[in-house]
């Protein structure tokens, strides 16, 4: 069985591993279409907080079911996909039902092996039906997933002004999830390609050029009050720390993006609005079963993310490709061709 393993930052290698054996509450998936996002991404560029090497990367992944044990409603060749990530049970957080920030949590791609390889075995509680998604929409059912529990932790009511800075896969997805949530979408980036996207495809109704001055146009759009909410989908020092200056009073920011440094902020500005300030990691197991739902009703304009697709046996030279905003990358799909 054929794996992509990065060996390290900017390297990649094919290896011939063992194939899994099914075992007791597992389950094994032949992997059809692998989504390629910012933790693969910044794994191959060595700046993900997490990670360690070598690692066969992937975790947003659709395939077909070929073995399981255990009970549920799923038969062989159901298409599927999974939560990626898998929690001890056992800790603080998992005793409070928040087993989305395990202490001990093993992340597929990130702390363990992941999905780019032919067959992958994971348990059979993790699975999630595909209810007849085509395997390219299936496969980004994670990220939207990963924006979907940002967007509840807000818990945004119908009206507010939501700010979502940060116009990438995850920031994008935000967007739309917040805006079912009866949110009223600021979006702003600095890529005009991204920021024309918000406009053009996904019919955001503000839309702001960070490098431009926003502060002026934000408290206009709101009439002087500022959002409620505001969403970080940067993972960018400089963005989250302004953040807090463009937040209304008793409002709520949630940083979705991870960046690796300290951030800082004035205290007295914080105090005086009674700052809300949460973090969002990973997702719950409805949150998936949710997205899917939304998928299956057209609620999401999922296939417009997708920009580029290549096969796995190119996927090696072609990773670097991704990285580069030339390209105008929103979202890549690998097709299994082996």
């Amino acid at each position: 069985m054929k794996a992509l393993i990065c060996k390290e930052p900017g390297v990649f290698e094919y290896q011939d591993i063992d194939k899994p054996i099914l075992s007791e509450g597992q389950a094994i998936i032949k992997i059809e279409r692998i989504g390629i996002c910012g933790t693969d991404l910044h794994a191959f560029e060595g700046t993900q907080p997490f990670f360690s090497y070598p690692r066969i990367l992937g975790h947003e992944l659709a395939g077909e079911l070929v073995e399981f044990d255990g009970p549920g409603h799923f038969k062989k060749g159901d298409k599927v996909t999974f939560v990626p990530y898998f929690p001890c049970g056992s800790c603080i957080a998992c005793r409070m039902g928040k087993i989305n920030c395990c202490i001990n949590i093993r992340g597929a791609g990130v702390h363990i092996d992941g999905g780019m390889t032919e067959l992958i075995s994971v348990p059979v509680k993790s699975l999630v039906m595909g209810n007849g998604l085509d395997p390219d929409i299936l496969a980004l059912v994670e990220p939207f997933s990963i924006s979907t529990h940002a967007v509840n932790k807000a818990e945004i009511q119908k009206g507010e002004y939501v700010l979502v800075t940060g116009a990438g896969p995850i920031g994008l997805a935000a967007m739309e999830m917040a805006g079912i949530a009866g949110g009223r979408i600021i979006s702003m980036d600095v890529i005009e390609q991204r920021l024309a996207f918000c406009r053009d495809v996904l019919g955001i109704e503000y839309v702001i050029n960070a490098s431009k001055d926003p502060e002026e146009t934000i408290k206009e759009i709101t009439g002087g009050d500022w959002p409620t909410v505001i969403i970080d989908a940067t993972g960018n020092k400089d963005s989250i720390m302004k953040s807090f200056s463009m937040l209304a009073h008793g409002g709520r920011i949630v940083m979705l993006g991870i960046q690796r440094d300290e951030i800082c902020f004035s205290h007295p500005e914080f105090h005086k609005r009674e700052t809300t300030l949460m973090s969002s990691r990973n997702a719950l197991k409805t949150e998936f079963d949710y997205v899917v739902k939304c998928m299956r009703d057209k609620l999401l304009r999922v296939s417009s993310y997708i920009t580029h697709k290549t096969k796995f046996t190119r996927l090696k030279d072609e990773f670097p490709r991704l990285l580069d905003p030339a390209n105008g990358v929103i979202k890549a799909i690998v097709e299994m061709d082996l």
